[in-house]
């Protein structure tokens, strides 16, 4: 896991910290009585449910510590600050894609709580890290996995 800060917003952030609570109170309690119940069925050698409950263990607490590792370097992004028209973490922004001239907006987000389908695109991500940093009025070409692609940015909030 890297150690460079992620982005949040203070939704993003309780969200995760509701999703902490949850496994290490709920979820871990559940395994612990599922990989209970499994031994005293008997042989746990032979036992398929001991073996389903022990990978369901690893999982949850694998998840456990990436939820813990994101919060432990989170930055909250200030979704008050308006700036100097740039482009930055938390802005929106409204864009003309030239191909089809049709309007996009997109929320610059943390990788943590992009989600594109809901209009919420990674800083990470290649149209995030481009339109990082511009301005109104500003062209941008940007190399995307499926090709290149060019925006003209038409407002940002």
């Amino acid at each position: 896991m890297t150690d460079k800060p992620t982005y949040l917003t203070r939704e993003g952030r309780a969200k995760l910290e509701a999703e902490l609570e949850e496994l290490t109170t709920v979820e871990r309690k559940h395994i612990a009585e599922r990989i209970a119940a499994a031994k005293e069925l008997g042989d746990i050698s032979e036992s398929g449910e001991y073996e389903d409950a022990k990978k369901a263990q690893a999982l949850l607490e694998g998840r456990i510590r990436e939820v813990k590792h994101i919060l432990s370097r989170a930055e909250l992004i200030d979704e008050e600050y308006h700036g100097n028209g740039e482009v930055r973490v938390g802005s929106s922004v409204t864009v003309r894609l030239e191909d089809d001239n049709e309007e996009e907006t997109w929320t610059i987000v943390g990788s943590a709580e992009a989600n594109p389908r809901q209009g919420r695109i990674s800083n990470e991500s290649p149209i995030g890290a481009a339109l990082l940093g511009k301005r109104a009025r500003n062209k941008v070409t940007v190399q995307t996995p499926s090709g290149v692609m060019k925006l003209t940015i038409i407002k940002v909030k």
